[in-house]
């Protein structure tokens, strides 16, 4: 029988890669975890419980997930969902209240897609500073180096050339396409240069951060 499915490092790839398969399946053990979890809830303070969710949770919820930008947001809700029923047991909310402002106030965690962002951008951020591997970096060409565009806005504004992409579904996922588009998104302030990688971790947080609640604010 042939399997439409195959594990790689941890990831779970199907035929069509939607990645469906490796997010119910991940989602399923976190909430493993957290029904445990909440039975001793009772009996740990607030910083343990949060110890304890970033140990077998959010962890779990962040490794590799940068294999899901431009996942449908279908595929990924159930991570989504994860990482509420993680607050709600930090915070010892009833089940139907709105956790939203309580993760964002108290919390201070990123939504699933913006940490999925957040991923492939310290990827990026690494690739331009030869900390990563060679082939990764060689997807990272910023516009001043290509030749017959230094002269161009995008050169001055420390852009980076994103390919044109043949497919819609599969192309803009690659890391060719997402890594600089998503890089390009960011203000010039996060992507100065001579900013350190924790630096640089504190600022790209800070800008997602207020992306993701705008609409709250």
């Amino acid at each position: 029988m042939i399997s439409t499915e195959a594990m790689c490092l941890g990831v779970l790839l199907d035929s069509s890669l939607t990645l469906s398969p490796h997010v119910r399946r991940l989602s399923g053990k976190s909430f493993y975890h957290l029904r445990q979890m909440n039975t001793v809830r009772k009996s740990l303070m607030e910083d343990a419980a949060t110890t304890m969710v970033h140990a077998f949770v959010t962890s779990r919820v962040d490794y590799c997930n940068s294999v899901l930008h431009r996942a449908s947001v279908a595929s990924v809700q159930p991570l989504q969902n994860v990482l509420n029923a993680a607050a709600l047991i930090i915070l010892r909310t009833r089940k139907l209240d709105h956790i939203t402002t309580h993760v964002r106030d108290q919390l201070h965690w990123l939504p699933v897609q913006q940490r999925i962002e957040y991923k492939v951008c310290v990827l990026v951020y690494k690739c331009l500073h030869r900390a990563a591997s060679t082939y990764l970096g060689e997807l990272c060409s910023p516009m001043s180096e290509l030749v017959n565009c230094g002269y161009l806005r995008s050169a001055a504004q420390r852009d980076l050339a994103v390919p044109r992409s043949r497919t819609t579904r599969y192309g803009q996922r690659c890391f060719a396409v997402s890594g600089p588009t998503l890089w390009n998104s960011l203000p010039s302030s996060a992507r100065d240069p001579s900013l350190t990688l924790t630096h640089f971790c504190a600022h790209l947080k800070t800008v997602l951060f207020c992306r993701a609640y705008e609409t709250l604010a």
